[in-house]
């Protein structure tokens, strides 16, 4: 399989020194900027009106040792190169990141915090990041973590970069711990299933020593992603059972890149995050729930936003207002005051001039 595969050569560009002059020169004259890669999680947040910072030219890997499985590189590398050159040794980046474009690069898969299917059973992006290094609102340039698995010095700092969208700083350099490729995957689906009976089973059986990696309900069928060993595998599909098995399955590539059926028919598309084991409370005539019942996607007008979330909040959730939604409408769930409070309190020490898209997140932060 192996001799299938491109050699790739990521591009070594070192562009540090330019991004610090830019900070210095922004922070002084308190001039807001957009930090921008490949662009391809634009969507994702509320819109920045600031000067743009390109940094999807700062590449290149710094160290990668494959028995060591850690690879620390320049955020501005390419998704796709990191992919395949980590595939030319047998291994894979273990939370499986969504692309949403080509030019999708590392920096914007950690600022961004979005992940696949892999999600609910291997771990978030947080989970895999050992350290990053960072130029903050200061200019200054700082290091957090380290490049190998066992450092656990201090306040695990590096991990507050995944998902901040670059409101704390530029991310220069990622240390991010990897696996083995699985040896092979198959998928089984289940008929006839309502969602109920899905977040049930799901939970139930995700409990047992199954090599689950990935499960989705869609319009009553429940499929789960089996990776591994052929021998556990084999074992697990026997004891399962199913409706069928599936040896190629692209629901989950289309879960990932949200190329599935039920992302092509939805206009207004919205996220909500509950605690796995939450009942089916939501009303809408057509949803997707993904990660074991924790992830769940449904159509929701913007007018309607607002009761969805005092619905989802007594679920223990929050709701996410992912996609075609208007410049008017708050994207992300707003959080307690305590918790807006420690938002604050991070914003100031990272970035004090509050120069960093300005905004992104929420209001005023």
């Amino acid at each position: 399989m192996s001799a299938q595969i491109q050699k790739v050569s990521i591009p070594h560009v070192n562009h540090e020194d330019d991004l610090q002059s830019q900070i210095e020169s922004a922070s002084a004259n308190g001039a807001p900027v957009k930090i921008t890669g490949g662009n391809t999680k634009a969507f994702y947040g509320h819109a920045v009106d600031a000067l743009d910072i390109d940094v999807s030219g700062h590449s290149g890997i710094i160290d990668y040792d494959p028995a060591e499985l850690v690879i620390t590189l320049r955020a501005g590398c390419k998704l796709k190169d990191v992919e395949l050159l980590l595939a030319e040794k047998g291994q894979m980046l273990g939370f499986e990141p969504p692309y949403f474009g080509e030019e999708a690069t590392i920096g914007g898969i950690v600022a961004s915090g979005l992940t696949g299917p892999r999600r609910g059973f291997s771990g978030a992006i947080r989970d895999f990041i050992l350290g990053v290094k960072l130029l903050n609102g200061r200019g200054e340039v700082v290091n957090f973590g380290g490049r190998v698995i066992k450092n656990v010095a201090g306040f695990d700092v590096s991990r507050l970069m995944v998902g901040a969208l670059g409101t704390l700083g530029i991310l220069l350099e990622v240390s991010i711990r990897i696996i083995p490729k699985f040896e092979t995957e198959t998928t089984l689906f289940f008929e006839h299933v309502d969602a109920q009976k899905h977040i049930d089973w799901i939970n139930q059986t995700r409990r047992l020593p199954y090599p689950i990696s990935a499960s989705v309900w869609y319009q009553g069928q429940t499929k789960i992603r089996l990776s591994g060993s052929l021998q556990g595998i084999d074992s697990a599909c026997h004891d399962l059972g199913g409706d069928g098995k599936i040896d190629k399955d692209e629901t989950w590539s289309g879960l990932k890149e949200q190329s599935h059926p039920f992302f092509g028919q939805v206009r207004s598309l919205a996220r909500v995050s509950v605690p796995s084991v939450e009942s089916d409370f939501l009303t809408a005539e057509s949803q997707l729930i993904e990660w074991g019942g924790a992830q769940r996607w449904i159509e929701t007008p913007q007018e309607s936003l607002d009761q969805l979330r005092h619905q989802v909040e007594s679920h223990r959730g929050t709701v996410c207002a992912f996609r075609g939604y208007d410049r008017h409408a708050e994207i992300f769930h707003r959080p307690t005051d305590a918790i807006l409070a420690l938002h604050r309190n991070l914003k100031s020490s990272f970035d004090p001039a509050g120069i960093f898209n300005p905004g992104r997140m929420y209001a005023g932060l």
